[in-house]
């Protein structure tokens, strides 16, 4: 096998893409998976994330379709060839733009399709014709129900990240799908960790596949630097701000487990003096993909996310990744800090953990295979301790943090005397003050003159006797003439 890509017999167009892309060596993967698909067989590839995935399934297809390639505007002429199927949007689009930057000297047209947008202009974008599409399953399930896409011919199915796609339940909406496409067909599987139920899921999908593993199964990356420092949970942001000072880091990932949590870490570290964005799944598309753009042009310091952003994005030079939260699932650790040290580039992956993590530790040991050491983080005298609030406190007054030094926060409180000093206080009652009062109400009682006149009620009942013992006071019923006689 050869490391080169000069040396694949690329098509004239794609060779001259790829070479304009700077790309000369191959990764591991790449080396291993292109010459496998370019003999039409399925694969089953496993590989640490940031190692090209992306192109070791890319490349190979499109070199395989250029015998369909034409320049008609037809539609008909170009139908859906290639299906990419991946479990995030983010994910979605980023393979879509290297898709289409491979193919950009080429008559093969690439669309992609995903959920939290408007369907119209992705349908009209089908209703073109595209031999490649890129989609999420949610939504590709939405246009093959409305008939914007049919898939009868296609060639080539690639499942990426096919473990996530498992972990947010989308099975059985892979099995739908795969029910419209032809039985005869190429299916690639790549994911960055081996499960069990991913060898079951290619055992039911794929035909007799070649697995491919160029790293020992779930291993992180050996080019990140990890550290686990013990930090309790009201010292993450102080230990956050250190650390990145430290360094000297102008960007970097901040993962936490529940989307309510980013956004209250993104709206503090903001108010701390840091350029942040969240990036969580309550976001729009449209929010989602600008702080993605904000994070990637270095408008933005840090990315708050959740795990909807630990998967194969490719976003170079992040110096670091800080898992303020231990994510629940072990596996989600190597995707979190495989965001740095992409490409052969050194990264550093540093975790807080708390006192109730300890378990969440001991699963990313156990998969991983390696000794997990639990630092402890001893604070620099002249880091402050920050409130919850998003002030900082130096034990005498509280500060809020400006972009012109410390300033005296609005609402700043002194610090509270201590207990022993208040219970040693001589305790005085709160009075109510006088409230004025009416000088009727303070008279004493005094009897009433004897009622020369008697009651309405027994006035009425002595001047009217009761008649065959009904009261007086009941009034008589009213004689009415009858129309019709008794009978």
């Amino acid at each position: 096998m050869t490391s080169s890509f000069s040396n694949l017999s690329l098509a004239e167009p794609l060779a001259r893409a790829v070479a304009e892309m700077g790309y000369e060596t191959m990764t591991p993967i790449q080396e291993q998976a292109i010459p496998v698909v370019l003999l039409g067989k399925d694969v089953m590839g496993a590989a640490q994330t940031g190692t090209g995935k992306t192109a070791a399934f890319t490349l190979p297809l499109l070199q395989r379709m250029m015998k369909h390639e034409n320049a008609s505007t037809s539609p008909a002429r170009h139908p859906v060839r290639a299906l990419v199927l991946l479990p995030t949007r983010e994910l979605a689009v980023q393979v879509a733009e290297q898709v289409k930057l491979y193919a950009k000297y080429t008559n093969l047209n690439c669309a992609v399709v995903f959920g939290g947008m408007d369907m119209k202009p992705q349908t009209l974008e089908l209703k073109k014709g595209v031999e490649v599409l890129v989609a999420t399953p949610g939504r590709l399930l939405d246009h093959i129900e409305a008939k914007n896409c049919v898939l009868n011919q296609v060639e080539y199915v690639v499942l990426d990240e096919a473990d996530r796609m498992l972990d947010i339940g989308f099975l059985p909406d892979l099995q739908r799908i795969l029910s419209y496409l032809p039985k005869q067909r190429i299916t690639l599987l790549f994911s960055a960790t081996f499960s069990p139920e991913i060898k079951r899921l290619a055992s039911s999908f794929l035909q007799d596949p070649v697995t491919i593993e160029v790293a020992r199964s779930n291993a992180t990356a050996s080019t990140v630097e990890q550290h686990f420092y013990s930090v309790g949970a009201d010292d993450k942001r102080r230990a956050l701000h250190q650390i990145l000072k430290a360094r000297g880091m102008k960007q970097a990932f901040v993962f936490v487990n529940s989307k309510l949590g980013c956004a209250k870490l993104a709206r503090s570290l903001e108010r701390e003096g840091l350029k942040t964005t969240a990036l969580h799944g309550d976001k729009s598309q449209d929010e989602r993909l600008k702080a993605l753009e904000s994070f990637k042009s270095g408008e933005v310091d840090l990315l708050v996310c959740t795990d909807v952003a630990a998967r194969g994005l490719d976003i170079k030079d992040v110096p670091a990744v800080f898992n303020f939260d231990v994510p629940f699932n072990a596996e989600d650790y190597i995707h979190r800090i495989g965001r740095t040290g992409r490409a052969g580039a050194s990264g550093l992956a540093v975790s807080f953990v708390a006192s109730s993590d300890q378990r969440l530790v001991a699963d990313i040991e156990k998969l991983i295979k390696t000794k997990i050491e639990i630092e402890p983080l001893e604070f620099e005298e002249d880091t402050p301790r920050i409130s919850e609030q998003g002030r900082i406190n130096d034990g005498r007054r509280m500060y809020r943090e400006t972009g012109e030094g410390r300033a005296p926060a609005a609402d700043a409180r002194p610090p509270r005397e201590p207990a022993e000093r208040r219970e040693r206080r001589e305790y005085t009652p709160h009075r109510q003050p006088a409230a004025s009062r009416d000088p009727f109400f303070d008279r004493p009682y005094e009897p009433g003159a004897p009622a020369e006149s008697l009651p309405s009620w027994e006035a009425t009942s002595k001047a009217n006797p009761a008649r065959n013992g009904v009261s007086a006071n009941i009034k008589p019923k009213k004689k009415v003439a009858a129309l019709f006689k008794a009978a």
